[in-house]
């Protein structure tokens, strides 16, 4: 049987097709050379647990790995601590033998799993069991423990975190672990986001021995075109490799479950190792349901404030300067919803963006923008093409009836999210449209619609004078030949209550642009 690409659990390189890890190994490796203790905190389904097995491997012939799950246990052992430490025990001992883990000592591992029985057994006699295995260890012991955030809202697991500082502070002195590594979505060196008592929300620092884990694990281009010169070398498809890889790229930004996502589909469908193969699956990725998208909902529907930040970002174009202090700043990044580029906060990824566009989108379908525009649908689309001059004048008449006497306030709020929200049941369910984040802020943004094959650039801007204006035509210009585009559209909010409205066509720089003012 052939590799395939994998979505679901671990991946093996005996059985899937994976980016090559050894560069992450290497540095994390160096981590666990000096001894450190870390938490490989990263969003879901980035590639966490397939990172700590392919990293158990690497160690294995120097330390004595031991790779646990939480995951596996259930709430009921973090009910108390005696049920959290025999269990803890057990799972210790299981995972040595069922790993064939070398260097660890018969009779320390057997007076360990003893604890397993015993009725009064508290963190302190495992943690004194624990220390003997380590001293009678042929190898140093390297502590892996994966989704460790499936226990961080109990009190035992605090404490159990608080042992660990203790046995690492006195290493010197009593036998330890050389290194612990704790992996999750959470980051357990500040559980104030899980751990919220009723009555006060504060910090717990019980784990503030951790080091700063900054390895990378997106997917460069390089990586993505690894993995794909090694499909390649199996299926002789005769995809320009480096391009591929650049497109799938510029849509994940390497988020790995993305990446895999795409290729999966593009390999068990009929779809094409080019551009218009890439373009396909995005589409179905972003029509589909799956783990990580039923996460980002809950998520905003747990944390208000994230959705809240989300569309001042995506809508409004506000710049929102990055500031780790910032708690729901901390909160988008640990879910892998933003990102920080440059001095300032942006949605992660290209697929995200469009996805939580879709979404707040659908939450106003009842709009008389959204019911308008489903109405026109049918003059919008002709002989399968999408008729943007008609999209443009439409939206133009239909603002300008509707919206035309409300204030600039609600202009620069509203007008980006109500093109958008005409816009899309024009398209949906057979193109989709994109934010050029590059281009997105207070002042511009464009647009970029892909409907059947075809690419279409609008953009969004509010007026700021004729010569405001002009510059902005000269940018569409350059903009569309960078997409070798030869026509683009220009869509001005203007709030002078002077203004002209309606639309015009001119020429800029050797590209026809169709100007509309509302």
């Amino acid at each position: 049987m052939g590799k395939k690409f994998n979505i679901s659990g671990t991946c093996l390189s005996d059985r899937h097709y994976m980016v090559d890890l050894n560069s992450r190994l290497m540095r994390i490796g160096s981590m666990v050379e000096n001894g450190e203790y870390f938490v490989v905190n990263r969003a879901r389904q980035y590639g966490k647990t397939t990172t700590l097995w392919a990293l158990r491997s690497y160690l294995e012939s120097k330390y004595a790995v031991i790779l646990m799950s939480f995951q596996r246990m259930s709430q009921s052992v973090f009910s108390s601590e005696q049920s959290f430490c025999s269990d803890f025990a057990h799972d210790f001992c299981k995972v040595a033998k069922a790993l064939k883990v070398e260097g660890l000592d018969d009779k320390a591992i057997s007076e360990l799993d003893a604890l397993y029985d015993s009725s009064d057994v508290t963190l302190s006699s495992l943690f004194d069991k624990l220390s003997e295995v380590c001293r009678t260890s042929a190898k140093k012991v390297v502590l892996i423990i994966d989704e460790v955030d499936s226990a961080s809202n109990n009190q035992v697991f605090v404490d159990f975190l608080a042992q660990l500082r203790d046995q690492y502070l006195y290493r010197e002195v009593t036998p330890a672990f050389h290194s612990v590594i704790l992996a999750g979505v959470y980051d357990v060196r500040n559980l104030k986001l899980k751990l919220r008592p009723e009555d006060e929300h504060k910090y717990n620092s019980p784990w503030n021995i951790a080091v700063p884990f900054n390895v990378d694990m997106s997917f460069s281009p390089d990586d993505i075109s690894g993995m794909l010169s090694e499909y390649e070398n199996d299926k002789s498809t005769g995809m320009n490799i480096k391009s591929v890889a650049q497109l799938i790229f510029d849509y994940t930004s390497g988020y790995p479950f993305l990446v895999s996502r795409i290729c999966m589909l593009i390999d068990e469908t009929p779809l094409t190792w080019d551009e218009q193969g890439v373009e396909a699956a995005v589409k179905e990725v972003l029509n589909e349901q799956n783990t990580l998208f039923d996460d980002m909902i809950k998520k905003m529907n747990d944390y208000p404030e994230v959705s809240t930040m989300l569309q001042k970002v995506l809508f409004e174009g506000q710049p929102i300067a990055y500031n780790p202090d910032n708690e729901v700043l901390s909160i988008c990044e640990m879910f892998g919803f933003m990102k920080q580029s440059g001095q300032n906060i942006v949605v992660s990824n290209r697929i995200f963006e469009t996805r939580l566009y879709n979404y707040f989108i659908s939450k106003e379908s009842f709009n008389t923008t959204y019911i308008s525009a489903a109405r026109d649908k049918n003059q919008l689309i002709n002989n399968g093409k999408l008729d943007m001059d008609l999209v443009v004048e439409k939206f133009t008449e239909h603002f300008t009836q509707v919206y035309g006497d409300n204030d600039s306030a609600f202009v620069e709020e509203m007008g980006r999210k109500l093109f958008l929200l005409y816009l899309r049941p024009i398209i949906n369910g057979t193109g989709n449209y994109y934010i050029e984040a590059q281009t997105r802020d207070m002042q511009r943004t464009d647009v970029i619609v892909d409907y059947l094959g075809t690419q279409y650039i609008i953009e969004l801007k509010i007026w700021r004078g004729d010569e405001y204006n002009q510059r902005g035509e000269q940018q569409l210009a350059g903009y569309l030949d960078y997409y070798k585009q030869d026509k683009g559209w220009l869509l001005s909010f203007n709030f002078n209550k002077n203004k002209s409205v309606g639309v015009k066509t001119i020429e800029c720089c050797g590209k026809t642009i169709v100007e509309a003012v509302v």
